[in-house]
This record gives C-alpha cells, sequence and structure tokens, in this order.
C-alpha cells in the first residue's frame, strides 16, 4: 500500500515510474478534483513527477479518497495510522493532517516519497528505482546492495511500477504500434453481429455474447495479453495516442465526463477510417460504429507491459 512501510518498512504494493522533471499529465488520467493537487506537488522533488504521483494513487485506491484496507490503511494515499502520524503533513495550510483529505493525503504521499528518495541519495543507479525499491523493501535493503536489491518481488515492482507511469504521463513523441493489434482486431472481426449481453465474456452460458469490456477483454487475451474487466481500467494498459495517430488495435474510450478516466463508461477496437468495432448496447449486435462522437474519450495503445503493470483491483 502506498505510504504502509514508514516506521514499519514492510513491503507495500505502490506504483512509479521513470521520475524526475516537469511531465503534462495524460488526459483525464487523473479525476479534474485531483489534477492540480498532483501536478504541483508530483514535482516536489527529481525522483518523482506527477505521473508517477498519479500512478501510485491509482495503484492504490483507484483515486478513492474514502478507501480503506483489510491492513487498516486509509485514504486516497492508503497511508496506514502509524505512518500516517510520522508522515502526514498539512497539505493544505488548514491546520490539521487529515488522511481522508486527499489535499492533505496527495501532498503526504509526495512528500513520503521525497523522504524515501533522500535515505538512498547516494546509492548509485536511477533515484526513482531505488526510490521504488526502498518503500518495497526498504531503505537498508537499497543501501546494502547499492541499488535495487535482487528480489523477484521488489525487481517486479519497480517494473510495474515504472510501466504504469507511461499511463499517466502525455506522450511526448508517437507512440509505437503494438504487436498484437492485428490478432485482436480479427478476433473481434468474427464476432461481427454477435447480440450484446451486459456483463457477457463470451462465455458458453452467455451463447458467446459480450459487453463492450468482455469483448476488448476477449480480443486482447487471444493474442496473450490480460486486460481488467472494466473499461476505464484497460485506459491504463499503455500510452494514449492523440486522435490524428491512431492505429488499427487502439482501444478507443467513451464518457460522459471528459476530465475523468474513472468515469469512462464504453470501450471499442480501433480499425481504421474513423471506425471500431464495437459491443454497444442491449439489443444491439456487435457492429462497426463511428469514433467521432462528442463523448469521445481518448485512446489507448495496449502493451503485455502495460497491462500486466495494471492491478487486478482498483
Amino acid at each position: 500500500m502506498l505510504l504502509v512501510v514508514g516506521v514499519y518498512l514492510v513491503a507495500g504494493n505502490l506504483a512509479g515510474g521513470v521520475g524526475g522533471g516537469v511531465k503534462k499529465l495524460a488526459k483525464g488520467a487523473v479525476p479534474a478534483a485531483y489534477q492540480g493537487l498532483v501536478q504541483k506537488w508530483g514535482n516536489l522533488c527529481p525522483a518523482i513527477n506527477p505521473a508517477l504521483l498519479a500512478a501510485q494513487l491509482y495503484q492504490e485506491s483507484g483515486f478513492n479518497p474514502r478507501a480503506r484496507s483489510a491492513a487498516a490503511a486509509q485514504g486516497i494515499a492508503q497511508f496506514i495510522p502509524g505512518t500516517w502520524a510520522t508522515h502526514g503533513i498539512d497539505g493544505d495550510g488548514d491546520g490539521d493532517r487529515d488522511v481522508w483529505d486527499p489535499a492533505d493525503a496527495i501532498p503526504s504521499a509526495a512528500s513520503y516519497d521525497c523522504s524515501l528518495a533522500s535515505y538512498v541519495k547516494d546509492v548509485p543507479g536511477n533515484a526513482t528505482e531505488n526510490m521504488l525499491a526502498s518503500y518495497n523493501a526498504g531503505a537498508y535493503a537499497v543501501i546494502k546492495y547499492q541499488g535495487v536489491p535482487p528480489y523477484e518481488e521488489t525487481r517486479n515492482y519497480v517494473k510495474m511500477i515504472t510501466t504504469l507511469e507511461k499511463s499517466f504521463a502525455a506522450p511526448t513523441s508517437r507512440v509505437d504500434p503494438s504487436e498484437q493489434a492485428a490478432g485482436a482486431i480479427a478476433y473481434a472481426q468474427k464476432k461481427l453481429g454477435t447480440p450484446y449481453l451486459w456483463g457477457g465474456n463470451g462465455t458458453a452460458d452467455q451463447g458467446g455474447r459480450f459487453d463492450c469490456s468482455g469483448l476488448t477483454k476477449a480480443a486482447y487475451e487471444s493474442v496473450g495479453i490480460k486486460l481488467p474487466r472494466v473499461a476505464n481500467d484497460q485506459y491504463n494498459a499503455g500510452a494514449h495516442p492523440a486522435r490524428d495517430e491512431l492505429l488499427p488495435g487502439d482501444l478507443v474510450f467513451f464518457s460522459d465526463d471528459l476530465t475523468n478516466s474513472r468515469a469512462i463508461r464504453h470501450v471499442g477496437i480501433y480499425v481504421g477510417g474513423g471506425y471500431m468495432i464495437d459491443a454497444p448496447r442491449t439489443g444491439a449486435v456487435i457492429r462497426f460504429d463511428p469514433i467521432d462522437t462528442p463523448d469521445y474519450f481518448g485512446a489507448t495503445r495496449v502493451t503485455e507491459d502495460g497491462a500486466k503493470a495494471l492491478p487486478t483491483t482498483v
């Protein structure tokens, strides 16, 4: 859990990135209510950046300020009480430190990341990776091994976090094409004409029917990429190409709130020419639909690493 370590130095479940410098957040990747906080505090020290901080909050709570875990971790940044007592700060200057208030918890998350980075500042290597490894394995392990320690869990954790960070950062160049895109499209094409079913995963007991995210999940699973079940989590399975950079196989998303990826309600597979294959709604069939509608939110170029980095629940 984000910031579960601290005085206890126990392993956590964070998310992260390449660190450092001012980075622009991807469109709507952070709910509008928290975007300013993440952008500001994500530049607190060179080891973090706004996309990294956003990835941490998503990994820990799905941006839910009322989240509570079985381990007593609390709030949008999932502090346990002992760590909050030591590392929580009054981020909004209102005279209190409230773990349930994102205006305190988000600054505290950034501050704690920077504290971890300071503990291992003299260790060679990438400062962000060392900070993440300190979160997962403890600063003492990073100092002992003079870098990311040779623990499979810790190395996988660092890779997961640095991958997930990419889905929260606005791309600075064209996004590489997906190798599995053609196979995903081929799968979806075979399902054209299949009736829609809410909650449908295409199983035999469901008559091979799908809903929108069930179809995209099955299409990419057919080429070896396991996506989350719901559309708003599928959005974080890779980087986000601009509308004029779309390639066949990209997932395209739709929402009634264009400032918040957590509000995404529909997804399809782009096939080119301004069209997608999607399972639109009850009473319809899987079909081709145009993507250029007022509720078009954005797109994701799915990658295997990106999908693996996603939390199983948020």
